[in-house]
C-alpha cells in the first residue's frame, strides 16, 4: 500500500462525511422536507395525533379569543372568535358554531377553546334572536363565516378555502340548512339537530350527524337518523349515537363529542388522512357511544 493512501482514504471519508452532514442539515431547515405526509399534505397542523390526544380537554396550539359585538356585524347576532395564538404554522381552517333554540352562544362556548386549540379558527355565535329558525340560523351561519374571512381581525389567519359548521339543535338544523346552500363547505356537524326538513339529498358536504338516546326535544328516530338516511349514499357522512345522552348534552363539556368532531374537521377541513384511523373501521358501541354509522374508507 502506497504510504500516503491511508491519509487520503481518511480525508474522502471525512469530505463525504461533511456533504451527507450539510445536506441533512438543510433538509432539516426546509418546512416539510423529510416529512412525506407535510409534503402531500400542506394543511396538516399539530402532531401526529393519538387517542390521548383528541380526547385531551386542550390540543396543542395556545389559543387566544375575541368578543365581537352584534353592532359590528350584519346578518347574524356578533360572538366570539378562539384562534391558535401563534402563526407559525401558516393559516388554518375556521368552523362557525351556531346554539339552538333560545340559547345564546354560551350554551356552546365549551367547544370554543377545546377545538381552537387543535388547530382551528372557531367563532360561536349569538343569532339575531333567541327564536331564530334552523332556516335563519343557517344563514347567520355562511354570515359569520363571511365576516371571520373577509372582516374580521384575524381573518389573515384563515385559509377561507377550508371552512365549516356546527350547531347545536336549531343550529344543528340550521348546519344542514347551511350546508346545502354553500356546497363548498368541507365540514359539517350538527349536534342533537332540529329541523322540520328531514330530507337532505341536496348536500354535498362531509356531515357527521350526533343524536342522543335520549333526546325527547329531537328523538333521533324523526330527526337525527332521518338525516342521516336521507344524506346521499355516495356522501362522506356518519351518524354518532350518544350513549345514556340527552338533547342538551351538547351544551356542557363532553369528550365523545369533541374527540369525534376533532377527527371530523380535522379529517374533511384539514384534509388531514393521520385522523382517518379514528373515524374508520367505525367506532363500536361503548359505554358512550349507543351506535356509530358511516362509510368508510373515506373518499373525499
Amino acid at each position: 500500500m502506497h504510504p500516503r493512501s491511508q491519509p487520503r482514504s481518511r480525508t474522502v471519508r471525512s469530505l463525504w462525511a461533511g456533504a451527507v452532514a450539510t445536506v441533512g442539515l438543510v433538509v432539516a431547515l426546509i418546512p416539510g422536507a423529510g416529512n412525506a405526509g407535510a409534503a402531500d399534505n400542506p394543511y396538516e397542523r399539530g402532531p401526529a395525533p393519538s387517542t390521548s390526544s383528541i380526547e385531551a380537554a386542550r390540543g396543542s396550539y395556545a389559543v387566544s379569543q375575541t368578543s365581537v359585538s352584534s353592532l359590528s356585524v350584519t346578518g347574524f347576532g356578533g360572538g366570539t372568535i378562539y384562534y391558535p395564538t401563534s402563526t407559525a404554522d401558516g393559516t388554518f381552517g375556521a368552523v362557525a358554531i351556531s346554539p339552538g333554540f333560545t340559547a345564546t352562544q354560551s350554551s356552546i362556548a365549551w367547544l370554543g377553546p377545546r377545538l381552537a386549540s387543535q388547530g382551528f379558527v372557531i367563532f360561536t355565535i349569538d343569532t339575531n334572536t333567541t327564536l331564530d329558525q334552523p332556516a335563519s340560523r343557517g344563514d347567520q351561519l355562511l354570515a359569520a363565516l363571511d365576516y371571520l374571512t373577509q372582516r374580521s381581525s384575524v381573518r389573515t389567519r384563515i385559509d377561507a378555502s377550508r371552512l365549516g359548521v356546527m350547531g347545536h339543535s336549531m343550529g344543528g338544523g340550521g348546519t344542514l340548512e347551511a350546508a346545502k346552500d354553500r356546497t363548498s363547505l368541507q365540514a359539517a356537524i350538527p349536534l342533537t339537530g332540529w329541523n322540520t326538513d328531514k330530507t337532505w339529498p341536496e348536500v354535498r358536504t362531509p356531515t357527521l350527524i350526533v343524536g342522543a338516546d335520549g333526546d325527547t326535544i329531537a328523538p333521533v328516530a324523526t330527526h337525527s337518523e332521518p338525516f342521516y338516511n336521507s344524506l346521499p349514499a355516495s356522501l362522506d357522512k356518519a351518524y354518532l349515537e350518544l350513549n345514556g345522552a340527552t338533547h342538551l348534552t351538547p351544551n356542557s363539556s363532553n369528550t365523545t363529542i369533541a374527540k369525534y368532531s376533532v377527527s371530523w374537521l380535522k379529517r374533511f377541513v384539514d384534509n388531514d388522512t393521520r385522523y382517518e384511523q379514528f373515524l374508520c373501521p367505525l367506532p363500536r358501541p361503548s359505554l358512550t357511544i349507543e351506535e356509530y354509522r358511516g362509510n368508510c374508507p373515506h373518499t373525499s
